[in-house]
Order: C-alpha cells, then structure tokens, then sequence
C-alpha cells in the first residue's frame, strides 16, 4: 500500500514563470511537464483542499459520495422539459486534482474518429494519429506498450483483477447480443464489451496528483497552493499578466512572467475569462462587466454524455463486497446500423444506482443491480450564464439534454438493450426480475423512463472551444484567440465531445499544452 506523500508549504513569490490554475486531469500534466522540460518556476493554484491520505478518495468503492461532498463544487444542471423539470446534479472535483481525485477512475479515450473529427472542425494538428503519442506517453498501461498504448509514463493503468459477477455478466451477455467481446477497448477498436481501464492500484486510485505531481512535490522550482479561489485574470495593454486570487481571504495579485495556463474546467474556465471581461459583449453587459476582450463562443456549445440511471434488476443472490469501482466491465455499440462507430456506452452497477425520481416511482428495495447506459455520441449543445458578477455567483448551466430527437431515440435503444441484456442467459443466475422499470414499457413509457431516468456521466466540455470559427475561444496551439500570455489545458477547450469518458483526453490536451508552451518559450 502507498503512504499518502505530503505537500511542502513555500512562501508564496510575487511572480512566476508560469501560473496553473486547476490542478485536475489538464491542471497536473501540463504543471509535471513544465518542471520536466523547462528550468521555470510553477505556480500551481487549487480552490479545493489537498485531500491528500482521505480514505474517501483513495478508495476506489467509495467514489460516487465524493459527488456531493465537501471535494465538490456542488453544482447542478438547471431543469428542462426535456428531463421532465429534473434538476441534475454535476459532480466537479474541489480537491488537488481535480476530479481525478473524484471520478470513478475510468481510463478510456473513445474511437479514433472522435479525434479525426476535430481537425475536421478546424483543429489542425489534432487528428487521432497526432494526438495518440500524447494518450500514449501518459500512459502506464499493465499489458505494456503495444501500436495503441504507452508504457512507464505517469498513469498507472490496470484491468480487475477479480471481475466481480455481474461485471462478468455484461461481457458475456453481450456476445448473446451480438455485441462482439475484445480485449481492450483503447485498442484498434472500441467497439464492443471488455474489461474496464482503470486509474486503480492496490486497491487505491491512482489520480493526477499519484502520477504527475506527488513525485515532483519537493521540487524546488514548483509550488502548490491549495485552498485559493482565483477570481480573475490580470489584463495589461493586451496581455494577460498574472492572476487575482484568494489567500486566506485575502484578495492578492501573482504576476506570470510567461503565461497563465487556465485548467479551471469546463464551468470555471469560462466563469474566470468572463469575471475578467473576456467573454460575449452582451452577456457581460447583462452582467455589468465592462468588456475587454469580445469573444461571443465563452459559455457556449456546452456537451455532456446523458445517461440513463439505470435499469435496475432483482438479484437472485446477495451481491457481495463491492468491487473495483462499482463497476468492472463497459458496452460500447451501435444504436443503429448503419452508424460508422459505436455511439452507445453501457457499464454494470453493483447495487442501485438510479436517479432519485426512478427512486420515488418504482419499488427499489431488496438486493438489486443497475445497468446504466447512455449516449457517447450525443447531439445536443447547452451553455453556460454566469447569474451574477461576483466571483462564487450561481451559474445557469444547461445541457440541453434530449434536445436533439436522435439523442433520445438512442436512449430508448440503450435502455431496450439493457433489458435484453439481463434476459440472456449470462444473467440467469442473477436475474430476478426488473425492478425499474419493472416490465417492458411501450414508446411512450420509455421515452418517460428515459426522461425521468437521464443523468450525467460527469463529462462536460466545450465551453471555451478550439477552433478557427467565430466562436472558437482558443486556437489549435490551446491559446486564447486575441489575446497573448493565456493558455487553456481543459475540457472546455474540446470542440466535439468525444464518445468516452473526458479524464484520458484532458490528460491527452494538458501534455500537448506543455509541448506548445516548451516549443514556444
């Protein structure tokens, strides 16, 4: 077992080289690799704790509580017709870290055209064939390095070492199905049913700040300051300078004598560009916030994977001790045909994991298992308003979830198949019946379930795009279109979600940014 390392505490300098705001999935490689291949000085800031040897945290089972916990910044997505005026929760890490101290620890990055489809959107230099050494180098992968994965980079990767029943279930079942099994699903092909990819070792998570900053803690030329909220950017003659924040409550200025790299994530990287004046002219004025820099795309094209929560079944026999995360094996496929890539994404539970109105209308108690299942391939695009000036204002943030007719008829399909799933004959032994919904439910019905049932799967992206279109926030280097000395390192920057979960591509974009910040220094 790991000993939790410790964080030196540094007087804090009146500048730096480079200051990172966010210590998260972008946050931490771009701050590792800017210690690795440059002699500058790093500022990384974190609003959150250190949470470093939490128990909650480093342990893989008990992940899904840290959603709404005191390492959360508590948000929520505001209610629309199209989740029947549902309000859902957004779980968003506030800890070193990020929410790879939070998440449920998946590492997957989805099919190559996901990639192959943002240098189609104007990111040149983004294909998969070009982002793939970066997947690759932050890697650690258990089988070792292959055409597809990396091996001795910072990310421990590991498969279950014991797949827990019903993880075992699912990849069987799906061969019933049709749905072919393969080995890994960050290989040649994504599609089909395989164990997971885990950030878990020894039974512990192994984050951001396991792989890219404990082992650089003591490094004389970084320092880590947690429990500070920055609250703006320093704006001078065209050129962002450094950074406002809080210390010990006290509102200060840090100067960064190269760049600010903003890894805020997709809420609070553009709350920070537009509490600085950077953002869409009337939004700002709405907001009484004189505009310095006009960039209409900040807050907009927000995405998120909806996911059904869940299809919960009766177990036959008692489930056990909790497993890896919960979890243990994944489902990709196709909702329709004649698709050219799986859109759908599918995982076991190892207990009740449905959204709180599916608690209300159907009968959940006894010994139960969830299949959840969702759309990685989702049309539909939201936003982001700040409801006010100040720093910690509410935020109206709004996926738009359902909006888009062929993301709810990809839903339906999901939840059908999970049904079919748990009637093949690798769940004879645990199937005892449905329980939500409890019997096979006509269009209507399970348009409604899928309503009531739709939560998040934790991955929103986009609202500070890359791209060379009007509303593009960054270009294809990650720098702040207009204005010199910022770079972004997060999910906001991605322009088309990819179909998988977001913590292996911000990884993937934070390494690219420190290159194009050591390329241009």
């Amino acid at each position: 077992m790991r000993n939790a390392p410790s964080l030196p505490t540094r007087p804090l300098e009146k500048a730096y080289d480079y200051i990172v705001v966010g210590s998260g999935s972008g946050g931490s490689a771009v701050t590792r690799r800017l210690i690795d291949g440059t002699d500058a000085t790093v500022l990384l800031i974190e609003a959150g704790p250190a949470g470093l040897g939490i128990p909650e945290i480093d342990d893989p089972t008990q992940w899904v509580p840290l959603g709404r916990s005191q390492y959360d910044w508590l948000y929520d997505y505001a209610p629309s017709r199209h989740v029947n005026g549902r309000t859902i929760g957004i779980p968003r890490g506030k800890v070193l870290g990020g929410c790879s101290a939070t998440n449920a620890m998946m590492w997957y990055r989805g099919h190559p055209l996901d990639y192959d489809a943002w240098g189609e959107a104007g990111c040149a230099g983004w294909s998969f064939a070009e982002c793939l050494p970066y997947f690759k180098r932050a890697e650690d992968w258990e089988g070792g390095e292959t055409a597809y994965r990396g091996a001795g980079g910072p990310l421990r990767i590991e498969t279950s070492k014991a797949l827990h029943p019903i993880a075992q279930a699912m990849i069987d079942g799906s061969a019933e199905l049709g749905i072919p099994v393969i080995d890994d699903p960050n290989g040649e092909s994504n599609e089909g049913a395989a164990p997971s990819n885990f950030n878990i070792v020894g039974g512990k998570r192994w984050s951001s700040v396991t792989g890219y900053l404990a082992p650089v803690f003591d490094h004389p030329r970084l320092t880590i300051l947690t429990g500070s909220l920055v609250t703006s950017l320093v704006i001078d003659k065209g050129r962002i300078t450094g950074i406002r924040h809080l210390v010990d409550g006290k509102q200060m200025e840090t100067a960064a004598t190269t760049q600010v790299v903003l890894a805020a994530g997709a809420f609070d990287t553009p709350r920070l560009l537009m509490l600085s004046g950077i953002g869409d002219p009337q939004e700002l004025a709405r907001l009484g916030i004189p505009t310095v820099h006009a960039l209409p795309g900040v807050g907009r094209n927000l995405q998120d994977h909806p996911l059904v929560q869940a299809v919960v079944v009766r177990s036959r026999k008692p489930l056990g001790d909790k497993l890896d995360n919960g979890g243990g094996s994944m489902m990709n496929w196709k909702s329709r045909p004649d698709l050219i890539q799986p859109d759908i994404h599918a995982f076991p539970v190892q207990g009740n994991s449905a959204e709180p109105r599916l608690r209300e209308l159907y009968d959940l108690s006894g010994e139960v298992l969830s299949l959840g299942a969702g759309l990685m391939h989702s049309k539909s695009v939201g936003h982001i308003r700040m409801l006010g000036a100040e720093p910690l204002a509410p935020l109206e943030i709004q996926p738009n979830y359902l909006a888009e007719p062929s993301d709810l008829d990809a839903m339906v399909i999901a939840v059908e198949t999970m049904m079919d799933l748990a009637e093949t004959k690798a769940f004879s032994g645990l199937f005892d019946g449905f329980a939500a919904p409890p019997a096979r439910l006509d269009r209507a019905g399970m348009i409604d379930f899928v309503r009531n049932g739709c939560s998040t799967f934790f991955h929103p992206c986009g609202t500070a795009k890359m791209g060379c279109d009007d509303d593009a926030v960054v270009d294809h280097k990650l720098r702040l279109r207009g204005l010199s000395g910022l770079t972004i390192a997060d999910a906001s920057v991605i322009p088309i979600i990819p179909t998988c979960n977001t913590h292996a591509p911000v990884t993937m974009i934070g390494e690219r940014a420190a290159d194009f910040l050591i390329a241009a220094a």
